[in-house]
């Protein structure tokens, strides 16, 4: 299959940089979201004014290099959601990319194209971003590995930001033993053998989720409960999923317009509707209701800190149904979301590292278990999806 095949890069001439010879990755190919900077070619953003009266980039981003420099060759950009505001991977502009684990159906965003190309064969990893789930709802949705690492672990330089105290930069892989390279390599450090000693399973999340996703992932739970050895049931949010969601649409869209403020007034660029609503929604938020949500993400943080003490993990449904059928009207779309938000909130809040393990279909679609860590567990997560699939 060809990047032309499922549309998910970026309109125009494809980039290709050879990674350096003999890196540990030198026989993989990469893909970057059209959010990383790529020297000599524009960051696009997926909006067609945002490269306007911006000087090209000279250096590649963080991520970028990094891959690089381990010898990955970059073979393209990828399309994304506009600015990264939005979870279901459809641009005015680029379009939708096909995602060909679910024909017909959204491939999830922000990192839509990374996650496509990936699940196409196009290409072996590639690079997202998540702030509200543009890797993990994406690695769901297409049946991917996909990770959000701990918040601020890695180096953004050169990666465009949404809202900075959520933004992180993750990437994606059809295996384990590709992911655990590529993670090994970003993060910085070998992954382990050894498992966590503890698992919890968030009853709270199964039970928001549709009822044959609960159950197309229970085989999973029991595997991964029998791999650790000793697990649990807990409530992840007592407050409630819906609560923990609020908190976050209410912080991520102020800090995405106060982010994209001055481009606003200097440019009044063009947005699909959506994607204008919640920047205008970020710009009318009351201080008592960010006072409000700014609390909110210190509970979370503290609920996360108790459930996740060195060495337990936490999992939980990825997304609380397959991938929606495509082009659907805005007053279906937007429940979705809110419902994506619910079982997705906790990364932005807390920024503990998040796995998504693929390995169960709902009629022939992907759904993802996720598996969370306590901060700087990232490594340890990837070792439990490398076990995972070897138990399979």
């Amino acid at each position: 299959m060809t990047a032309d095949d499922i549309g998910a890069f970026v309109p125009g001439p494809r980039v290709r940089i050879e990674g350096r010879a003999g890196g540990p990755l030198a026989d993989l190919t990469f893909a970057a979201k059209d959010l990383f900077d790529v020297a000599d070619v524009p960051t696009g953003g997926g909006n067609h004014d945002w490269p306007t009266g911006r000087p090209i980039p000279t250096r590649h981003a963080w991520a970028v290099q990094t891959l690089l420099d381990a010898g990955a060759t970059l073979i393209g950009k990828t399309i994304t959601d506009e600015v990264s505001l939005g979870i279901l991977g459809e641009n005015a502009f680029d379009g939708t990319p096909r995602n060909v684990r679910a024909p017909g159906r959204v491939p999830g965003g922000s990192s839509s194209g990374s996650a496509a190309a990936v699940a196409a064969g196009i290409c072996d990893t590639a690079l997202g971003t998540d702030t509200g789930g543009s890797v993990r709802v994406p690695a769901s949705f297409c049946g991917l590995y996909g990770i959000r690492p701990t918040h601020g672990r890695l180096d953004t330089t050169g990666m465009l930001p949404q809202a900075p105290t959520s933004d992180t930069t993750g990437w994606f892989a059809r295996d384990s033993a590709t992911f655990a390279r590529v993670s090994s390599v970003l993060l910085g450090e070998e992954i382990p053998r050894a498992l966590p000693t503890g698992l919890i399973v968030a009853v709270d999340t199964f039970g928001f989720a549709d009822g044959n996703v609960a159950a197309a992932l229970h085989p999973m739970v029991t595997k991964l409960a029998a791999l650790i050895g000793h697990s649990r049931e807990e409530i992840m949010a007592p407050q409630g999923l819906s609560t923990w969601a609020r908190a976050q649409r209410t912080l991520q869209p102020v800090e995405a317009y106060d982010t994209f403020k001055s481009w606003l007034d200097e440019r009044n660029p063009r947005f699909a509707f959506s994607v204008a609503k919640a920047l205008v929604m970020g710009s009318m938020v009351p201080e008592s209701e960010r006072v409000w949500a700014r609390l909110m993400r210190q509970e979370v943080q503290s609920r996360m800190r108790y459930l996740l003490p060195p060495g337990h993990i936490l999992c939980l449904p990825t997304t609380p149904f397959p991938a929606p059928l495509a082009a659907q009207p805005l007053s279906v779309l937007d429940p979705l979301r809110d419902r994506i938000t619910c079982l997705c909130a906790q990364g932005g809040h807390a920024g503990f590292p998040q796995v998504n393990l693929p390995g169960a279909t709902v009629d022939g679609l992907p759904v993802g278990l996720s598996i969370i860590g306590p901060r700087g567990s990232d490594a340890m997560l990837v070792a439990v999806a490398k076990a995972m699939e070897a138990a399979s």
